[in-house]
């Protein structure tokens, strides 16, 4: 993508969009779930829309439509509309004020062929795209969406929004998105109504803990190897099939049946260890975002959107990591994956009451979150399917620099595959690129050789 290019954008005034009718003047609580420490952040999602004649009417105007849509789809999303309070015990609520979400409207002198065939993150002047309002960036007392249309000129628009993580997963704002959609095209209803039910995911009355939970573990940083936040560098990195089949050359026979996110996991994480090349005997660890909506029985309902995930955990010393074969990370992500159940979910809401919503560990570790089936690039406003869509950028978090996504992506040659952004110091980043590129090259005898 052209990394190095710069444009111009006029923004008009920062406004609130409220729900178009009176809704309930209420408080509801998050799940004890949602407002863990690990979720009390900005997550910042973007979308690029091309202008096509054959299904937009000549004058139709994205900010305009999605202003409209989304007062429209606030009636049934009202607590987006509302502000987050803290109550005892660090519990959240959200007031439903009905004050409205932020928005931004603004036209940008730049066209989407300018941005290259490849759009991927890291994007250039996001800080344009999706403006950072003076003020309502916190987590509690603040807006809960903030979003910013941008029209290009060549018709196309940019969709750039930042949720409050406590609110929502990734499968619950592409249910809010969707509808907005929905209702810009002409629907009256979201097609899935929007189901709040967070009871579903607190605390049981005793709470007891019944896993291990290590991805809650208290570490300390004893040798300084939390990754320092000056001097990051973000690249993103493609696999298509035939990157993904040389890795599963480097993996036994009897494990070559993982999926695509288990071994591409397995792989980044022995490549950023390598990186940033902790102490051998120290323990590193992977945390593996894993949804649970269908691993409750029954399911959760149709139209949940809360936070439904957890975080299961891989741990090994770096040395193991470092020097045993890819088999070796890519068995602990199997059964880490494996490890989340209804029970585990109750566990960790009973936790997070027990312990006071603590952050998960974040001492030599790796968090990786694969959004390839949440639908973000299906999200139609009018305008046809995103270009591209999903997170806006690799690093971010309440601590940033340890998050990654898997992203579905089309690079330049028309291949299907994912991209994955990463974000490290500017040195581990050069030795990160030499461990992935020694790993993904064709090579045909290499799981033979590095198993001796």
């Amino acid at each position: 993508m052209a990394s190095s290019l710069t444009f111009k954008v006029n923004r008009q005034s920062p406004e609130l969009v409220r729900p178009e009718k009176h809704t309930p003047p209420e408080c509801k609580l998050l799940s004890d779930v949602d407002d863990q420490e690990g979720l009390r952040f900005q997550i910042p999602v973007i979308q690029f829309y091309r202008h096509d004649p054959s299904l937009v009417a000549a004058g139709k105007d994205p900010v305009n439509v999605i202003r409209e849509a989304l007062a429209k789809t606030l009636v049934f999303y009202y607590p987006f509309a509302g502000r987050l309070r803290e109550g005892p015990c660090r519990k959240l609520m959200v007031d439903c004020t009905g004050e409205g979400v932020m928005f931004i409207g603004a036209d940008a002198d730049v066209s989407l062929r300018d941005f290259g065939d490849a759009l991927q993150p890291p994007f250039p002047c996001l800080e344009e795209l999706l403006y950072d309002v003076p003020g309502p960036g916190g987590v509690l007392n603040c807006p809960l969406l903030l979003i910013q249309v941008t029209r290009l000129k060549c018709g196309g628009f940019i969709f750039a929004l930042r949720l409050n993580h406590t609110m929502c997963d990734a499968g619950g704002l592409v249910q809010f998105m969707v509808a907005v959609g929905e209702i810009a095209r002409g629907a009256t209803a979201p097609s899935v109504l929007p189901v709040w039910q967070r009871e579903l995911l607190d605390a049981r009355q005793p709470p007891r803990v019944t896993y291990k939970h290590h991805e809650y573990d208290q570490v300390p940083d004893t040798k300084g190897t939390i990754i320092p936040l000056d001097d990051m560098v973000h690249k993103s990195f493609f696999f298509g099939s035939k990157e993904v089949n040389n890795l599963r050359k480097l993996v036994p026979p009897q494990l070559r049946n993982c999926s695509s996110f288990e071994l591409l996991t397995a792989c980044l994480w022995r490549c950023r260890t390598i990186a940033i090349s902790p102490d051998p005997e120290e323990e590193v660890r992977i945390l593996c975002i894993v949804n649970a909506r269908n691993r409750f029985n029954p399911p959760l309902p149709n139209g949940y959107y809360g936070n439904a995930f957890a975080f299961p955990v891989a741990i090994s010393t770096a040395e193991n990591l470092c020097k045993k074969p890819l088999g070796y990370a890519l068995e602990l992500v199997m059964k880490t994956k494996a490890d989340v159940t209804e029970e585990y979910m109750k566990s960790l809401a009973d936790l997070m009451v027990i312990r006071g919503r603590p952050h998960f560990t974040v001492v030599r570790t790796y968090l990786v979150s694969d959004v390839t089936r949440a639908g973000f690039g299906d999200v139609d406003f009018g305008w046809g399917k995103a270009f591209y869509g999903g997170p806006a950028k690799g690093g971010v978090g309440a601590i940033p620099g340890v998050a990654s996504f898997y992203i579905p992506f089309r690079n330049e040659k028309g291949e299907d595959g994912i991209v994955v952004p990463i974000c490290l110091p500017a040195l581990a980043m050069e030795q990160f690129v030499k461990e992935l590129e020694s790993m993904i090259t064709d090579q045909t005898s290499v799981f033979i050789t590095s198993a001796l």
